[in-house]
């Protein structure tokens, strides 16, 4: 599976490596994601996410059940 966060659709951007001499080469710069477990408590069963480390903090600020709401509005959680 590609480096993709499942709540926020964040995914690889593309850039060039400049050296010193302004020499441009291709590179990828990755999402910070990490394999989370998520408890939810009106479905009673854990769940398993890839999310950016950014999502994790939008988590613990307004709650998982208010972000896989958010996420399934945006169509990246079914």
């Amino acid at each position: 599976m590609s480096r993709v966060c499942e709540l926020t659709g964040k995914k690889a951007m593309v850039g060039n490596n400049v050296s010193h001499a302004m020499n441009k080469t291709k590179r990828t710069f990755d999402a910070n994601l990490i394999k989370k477990r998520f408890y939810i408590p009106e479905e009673d069963k854990w769940i398993t996410l890839k999310i950016s480390t950014s999502a994790l903090k939008t988590i613990n600020k307004i709650g998982i059940s208010a972000a896989l709401k958010k996420a399934r509005a945006n169509g990246f959680v079914k």
